[in-house]
């Protein structure tokens, strides 16, 4: 579903993502790791065309990301509150983004109420404009907005960072059956090593730009990538390694 080819970004002469090749197929679960730097968030934002490469090329579907429209019609994503319209209220602002999707009222009310063990009560009916709402809210917004859109693909930057222990057991079983149950396409980002590999089924550890392995999820990974992050280990800035583990 998502091929990167020789793909680069360079700022102020340092190299903040290098990844010659990878692939994703559809319907697989990801997580993306690494510690800050490590440009998680830059890819990201190359495969959302919201940055541009300074070489190579993301295509979703075959098709080319940069310039093109048809990945968005199937592709959400939300990476941060910039991601949202601060001055609206959540309903507003979720039946603007059901109204871009052909959606009307009626349609995103009863698509919502499937939300609402997520919301919690804190969202939907509280007098608030988005911008006053907390991070971890502010990020129940946005990943609810994602998933009205019912997307093929679906990217979420560090969805758990802000949101409490029983949002994320919640968010946890949401996106486990976006990619089980609609076979939906999901990638993770994620500085929780615990959640990450609950939830997908591989793992993309990222260090200084590069895609360092490639993992598939098993009982063991876990500890793998604590042993891993415990011991510090870094890459060489001459040297890629590209390691697929197949552990079943």
């Amino acid at each position: 579903m998502i091929e990167i080819k020789n793909l680069k970004k360079v700022y102020n002469g340092v190299t903040v993502v290098n990844v010659p090749s990878f692939e994703i197929k559809r319907g697989e679960s990801i997580g993306l790791i690494g510690n800050n730097g490590a440009g998680k968030t830059t890819l990201f934002r190359m495969i959302l065309d919201l940055i541009r490469p300074d070489e190579g090329e993301v295509l979703s579907k075959g098709q080319v990301v940069a310039g093109g429209e048809e990945w968005k019609n199937y592709t959400a994503s939300y990476l941060d509150e910039g991601f949202l319209i601060d001055y609206l209220t959540p309903e507003e602002y979720l039946y603007f983004i059901g109204g871009l999707h052909g959606q009307k009222k009626a349609q995103v009310d009863e698509y919502l109420l499937t939300l609402t063990e997520f919301f919690n009560g804190e969202i939907i009916r509280k007098g608030k404009y988005i911008r006053d709402l907390s991070k971890g809210n502010q990020c129940k917004v946005g990943v609810g907005a994602c998933l009205l859109q019912k997307p093929d693909l679906l990217m979420l930057d560090e969805p758990f960072a802000n949101i409490d222990p029983s949002t994320q057991f919640r968010l946890k079983n949401i996106l486990k059956q976006q990619n089980k149950q609609n076979g939906v396409t999901t990638i993770v980002s994620s500085h929780d090593l615990n959640h990450v590999t609950d939830v997908c089924e591989r793992i993309l550890l990222m260090e200084k730009g590069r895609i360092i392995k490639d993992i598939a999820t098993s009982s063991s990974t876990l500890a793998e990538l604590e042993e891993y992050f415990g011991v510090g280990q870094t890459v060489s800035n001459t040297t890629f390694e590209f390691d697929r583990e197949e552990n079943h």
